[in-house]
């Protein structure tokens, strides 16, 4: 009778190692629960990314004041009656003045 309360003891303690510790095991699941979470917190970002991206396209086939406003703000293109000024904030820590005649003090 020993003997087979001692098989089954081990028996069971190799059940649990396996049940905690081994492949497919409560620590394995946890794991693999992360990175599910993760890569689904993942696709929603790319999802969202997807649709601005996409009402952008819309917005560009649809509008061509779109299309204009984007070729001004990041080529810097002009309409060919426009005239371009820059304006230049002056270094920091410069504190000249300018009078009403243009000299500067």
């Amino acid at each position: 009778m020993r003997v087979v309360t001692l098989i089954l003891f081990v028996i069971l303690v190799l059940l649990q190692f396996k049940l905690w510790l081994g492949e497919g095991g409560f620590r394995e699941v946890a794991r693999l629960e992360t990175r599910v979470e993760d890569q689904r917190q993942l696709n929603d970002d790319l999802l969202q990314r997807n649709a601005e991206l996409q009402a952008e396209v819309e917005d560009l086939r649809e509008r061509l004041d779109a299309v204009e406003e984007r070729a001004r703000n990041e080529l810097g293109l002009i309409k060919p009656d426009e005239q371009f000024y820059q304006v230049v904030p002056p270094p920091p820590g410069t504190s000249e003045t300018v009078k009403n005649d243009g000299e500067s003090t």
